[in-house]
């Protein structure tokens, strides 16, 4: 099997997601590109060309501000296994108010406004989702294949949406099964490391 790391940055990666990076366990023959640009967008569907044109199996999609822990490939690469096309770290953004990144519900309501529900509470084991952020996400190339095939550019973001999303969005009217596994200790670096420990404490302040 053959596994793509895809990493869309900007000009730098930080010091904590070079760690994880470094100190990550393998699954089959693995390669890592660096897409870098200020369109995110836009280095995601280079990335996703690359994994499709190139004979990739699987892409690991990471943020470059992300910390993770060393058996991240091994646990994501188990779930999709058992039938995953899309599983999602549980991930949290790096600003208040802090908020999970894997969403119950992606949707346009009748005045046109775009909306994505995040999960507010979750179980221990994987469970299904309505999309995700990509910060730490694996998913079979053949979905790739399958979005590109149909809508050309799969990351290119629909009106209201961030890339994520959209290609979230794109992969449900194709049916795809996405789920989020909540195992694993991710964090988001910004001032700090936020992770699901600073998510709950924030939760429990504005009770």
């Amino acid at each position: 099997m053959k596994m793509l790391v895809a990493v869309p940055c900007g000009d730098m990666c930080y010091i904590d997601f070079t760690r994880s990076c470094l100190s990550m366990q393998h699954v089959g023959e693995v390669q890592y590109f660096f897409a870098q640009g200020s369109l995110v967008y836009d280095a995601r569907n280079q990335l996703s060309d690359i994994a499709i044109d190139h004979g990739f199996d699987r892409v690991l999609w990471l943020d470059s501000d992300m910390a993770f822990p060393p058996d991240t490939m091994v646990r994501l690469s188990a779930d999709i296994d058992n039938g995953a096309d899309l599983v999602s770290a549980l991930c949290f953004t790096r600003k208040r108010p802090i908020k999970s990144t894997v969403y119950s519900a992606i949707y346009t309501d009748d005045a046109g406004i775009p909306h994505a529900d995040a999960f507010q509470e979750w179980p221990e084991e994987v469970f299904p989702i309505a999309g995700c952020g990509f910060a730490v996400t694996m998913c079979t190339v053949d979905l790739l294949r399958k979005i590109r095939d149909k809508y050309k550019r799969p990351f290119s973001p629909i009106a209201g949406y961030g890339e994520d999303l959209s290609f979230c969005l794109r992969a449900k009217e194709l049916g795809a099964s996405m789920y989020c596994d909540p195992s694993m200790r991710i964090g988001h670096v910004g001032i700090a490391v936020y992770t699901e420990d600073a998510f709950r404490i924030e939760k429990e302040a504005r009770k």
